[in-house]
């Protein structure tokens, strides 16, 4: 089984491909649609998504026959060349407007929330209510304020309008306040797709009432009907899914302060547990029980989006035999995807990065095991992450490299996602379109005659993750709008696997508990770890403790929430000696690594380990694990396998070498049903591995060099220096060729191998050696091996050396090129 496991890692299905956005944002024609179609699938890229974007002519208007013509051309030449299209719901975004259309065809479906408006008073008090034209007053309370941002909650008092007036008994001193709560538009809007449509111009669309089911309703009608009344003999086959972008219920730049609300949704927040007292909480800390009142109403909000835009929405994708894909607003907002038939996120403006701590702290640090525990446990095969946009590093985003693409793809195939939406593929970048939420990652960039590397890289990856069990006995209690990062930040760090569970499931049954384990499709967990003594209320408090009571365990942090047997804990920080005491570890390192990442899953009865290195330096260590058998190590960006360096094995396990220069992944692939050969074991001393790991220089090689095709003349010959340096070349952005010649002792051991490290360079090199091409390093260190392409004597030796599109598109005189130093060691 291994054998043909690995036959299909190396040359993965086509279902594997990354499935860009394909930016429309030109004059669209359909000879030039085919062409770049072509140009996708040349490099590995087997699909897209057609994501009308700023900059499309105002005579191609969204959803017309025009522009359907255009859609239609596009999923004929995919059908022809076996490539998967997926739609988008909107023109541009976030969803749910079609383009303004739903408001055009009735105004009151514009997008509603409920503002606060207060006043002063003492005293017999009689007002008239703030109301204005298309609003309504929806309560009116009294209350004494005990600070700026705080109210006595016993002070609050019900009004009951009248005749448009307020009238209340209020005591003769100050800090009394009338509050009335009004229902207004928002006067939010969305990104259009014509220029003069953007945030802050006046053609921008407005946003839908995306709590209001009629206004959703008439949203499918205009956009999924209308693509199904076109495209259905492509449905189910060619086209396989419909993305909807991060809907937001208030818009964009809409009125400041409004909280989300709709036409009769204040019986609907009765219905659900609200109080009309508990919406002074929304603005005002109005004591002791002010999260718990804002959490009901998150919770009443999002159950309204669930059943009003979600849910009707992916029914009408299963009916039509589509997924629905996508993403909802929050990075955490995991009880959304439930409706997600593809679970989704998304990674954009760099607010997850290698730098500042992002890849472990904060809400967004939680996105990848947002989509990735949804679809684990709701059955969901496939769940995707919308990656790159906006990622460059400083804010410069043309600067955005293959150096950080690798880095936030293993950051999310670590985490458990396999389905890449790469953010984007443009179109055009005529004009000012190249500045509309830049980089291009595909074909406009310096990168693309090489991006199969990175399409091969994907598929090999989001096969491996496809069709598994993730191995762990630790789940992670949730929210359905918040996961929590600071008590799993210390298993990322300790390589302990856990995932998300959301409390929902637990309460509804979808996950149980039995024998002290707790059941949820594939997976089975026997510690539930729960971050905050508030997560426990009464509807889950009886299903945790039953758990307990069956052998389970519960470690808790910040009180014990009246559970008997649980494990309190009072800093996250603690969380790993205590799940030391209760389970054991699956991968254990011979020496502590933070930046280490570790997911083990199985895989048609095969165990895999997926190791990530997120941190900037080399990892060299041991690490045991609690499986045994015959062991192999894979690389998913060579394309190569070999066997498994493992030291030692027995039944308590095997001890593997382990060893990942910075932005590196490997793969541990574990046949259980197999033996190791005692002869293979790694069996050299500790004082021979050191002698084996170091470097011996053999020679420096940082003059003599010369550009042989530079627009200018530049002289290297006597030092290496950043392209910068030159006025000429400070916004040059492209490639240029180096060459240099180097002596190779005829003594030097036959049996030892060559390296090159070229140093420092910005972006990434092509090198050849004697004529023959060594290979492409698209990330530091820059390292290769040249063992077979040198000779004793003479060699010749070539770099290609290509930076990013940063220097020509926003003048940002970024260092590029050869710096070095330059060297050759054994």
């Amino acid at each position: 089984m291994l054998e043909q496991l690995k036959r299909e890692f190396l040359s993965p299905g086509s279902e594997f491909t990354p499935i860009p956005f394909w930016f429309w944002n030109d004059d669209l024609k359909e000879e030039e649609i085919k062409r770049q179609i072509h140009d996708f699938k040349e490099k590995g890229v087997d699909g897209f998504v057609i994501h009308p974007r700023i900059g499309i002519p105002e005579e191609i208007e969204y959803l017309s026959e025009r522009f359907m013509e255009l859609v239609r051309c596009a999923a004929a030449e995919a059908q022809k060349l076996d490539m998967k299209v997926v739609l988008y719901d909107e023109g541009m975004y976030p969803s749910g407007s079609a383009h303004g259309m739903v408001v055009k065809s009735n105004p009151k479906f514009a997008s509603r929330g409920l503002k606060l408006i207060e006043k002063e008073e003492r005293g017999k008090v009689e007002i008239s209510t703030a109301v204005q034209e298309d609003e309504a007053l929806v309560a009116a309370l009294a209350a004494r304020k005990t600070g700026k941002g705080s109210i006595d909650p016993d002070s609050i008092k019900v009004l009951e309008p009248a005749d448009g007036k307020i009238f209340a008994d209020l005591p003769d001193e100050p800090g009394w306040f009338i509050f009335q709560f009004i229902e207004t538009f928002s006067r939010g809007h969305i990104r259009g797709i014509h220029f003069g449509e953007d945030d802050g111009e006046p053609n921008a669309p407005p946003s839908t009432d995306l709590l209001n089911p009629d206004a959703i309703q008439r949203f499918i009608e205009l956009t999924h009907e209308k693509y199904y009344e076109s495209l259905k003999d492509y449905f189910g086959n060619t086209i396989i899914g419909i993305f909807t972008d991060e809907p937001g219920i208030l818009g964009r730049g809409g009125i400041q302060g409004l909280i989300p609300w709709t036409y009769g949704f204040k019986e609907w927040y009765l219905s659900c547990g609200g109080n009309i007292k508990d919406l002074l909480a929304q603005w005002y800390d109005v004591g002791s029980e002010t999260e718990q009142k804002r959490y009901i109403y998150r919770q009443v909000v999002n159950k309204r989006m669930e059943m009003a835009y979600y849910k009707p929405i992916s029914d009408w994708c299963r009916e039509h035999e589509i997924a629905l894909t996508g993403h909802p607003s929050g990075s955490d907002d995991i009880g959304m995807l439930k409706y997600f038939h593809i679970p989704g996120q998304d990674i954009v403006w760099r607010w997850v990065a290698p730098e500042d701590d992002k890849a472990l702290a904060g809400a967004d640090s939680t996105q990848g095991k947002c989509s990735s525990d949804a679809a684990r446990h709701m059955g969901r095969r496939r769940n995707s992450n919308e990656c790159f946009g906006c990622c460059g590093p400083n804010g410069i985003h043309w600067a955005f490299s293959v150096d950080d693409m690798k880095w936030y793809m293993d950051w999310l195939f670590v985490r458990g996602v396999n389905l890449l939406y790469p953010h984007a593929f443009y179109y055009s970048i005529r004009g000012k379109r190249k500045e509309e939420r830049p980089p291009d990652v595909g074909p406009n960039n310096l990168w693309w005659s090489y991006y199969k590397y990175i399409s091969n890289y994907i598929k090999r990856m989001s096969w491996l993750m496809t069709d598994i069990v993730n191995i762990t006995s630790v789940a992670v209690l949730c929210e359905g709008d918040h996961l929590s990062w600071a008590i799993v930040r210390p298993l990322f760090e300790n390589q302990i696997e856990f995932n998300y569970l959301q409390k929902e499931f637990l309460i509804k049954g979808n996950a149980r508990a039995e024998k002290g384990l707790i059941h949820i499709e594939k997976q089975r967990y026997k510690v539930l770890v729960i971050e905050d003594s508030s997560q426990v209320n009464e509807s889950c408090k009886g299903i945790i403790q039953d758990f307990i009571n069956q052998g389970g365990k519960v470690i808790i942090c910040s009180g014990a929430a009246g559970l008997t047997g649980a494990i309190p804990i009072k800093r996250p920080e603690e969380i790993v000696d205590a799940l030391d005491l209760v389970i054991e570890r699956d991968a254990v390192l011979s020496e502590p690594c933070k930046d280490l990442r570790v997911t083990h899953v199985v895989k048609a009865g095969m165990h895999f380990y997926l190791l990530v290195n997120e941190g900037e330096n080399t990892i060299d260590c041991d690490m045991t694990v609690s499986v045994t058998g015959s062991a192999e190590q894979w690389d998913a960006w060579k394309g190569t396998t070999a066997p498994a360096v493992i030291k030692r094995a027995d039944k308590e396990g095997m001890v593997i070498a382990i060893r990942l220069e910075r932005r590196e992944s490997l793969i541990i692939a574990v046949d259980p049903g197999q033996s190791i050969e005692t002869e293979s074991a790694f069996e050299l001393t500790a004082d021979k591995e050191r002698e084996a790991d170091l470097p011996k220089e053999i020679l420096t090689l940082n003059t003599g060099w010369k550009i042989v095709n530079s627009p200018i003349a530049v002289n290297m010959e006597t030092e290496l220096k950043s392209w910068t340096c030159f006025s000429e070349l400070e916004s040059f952005s492209g490639t240029l060729i180096y060459e240099n010649r180097f002596h190779i002792d005829a003594q030097l051991s036959p049996d030892k191998s060559v390296y090159l490290d070229l140093g420092e360079l910005h972006s990434f090199a092509v090198v050849t050696v004697n004529g023959e091409k060594t290979g492409i390093k698209m990330w530091a260190p820059f390292t290769f091996d040249i063992t077979r392409f040198v000779k004793p004597g003479e060699n010749s030796i070539q770099v290609e050396v290509t930076n990013t599109l940063a220097n020509r598109y926003t003048d940002s005189k970024l260092p590029s090129g050869l710096i070095g130093p330059v060297k050759l060691y054994t």
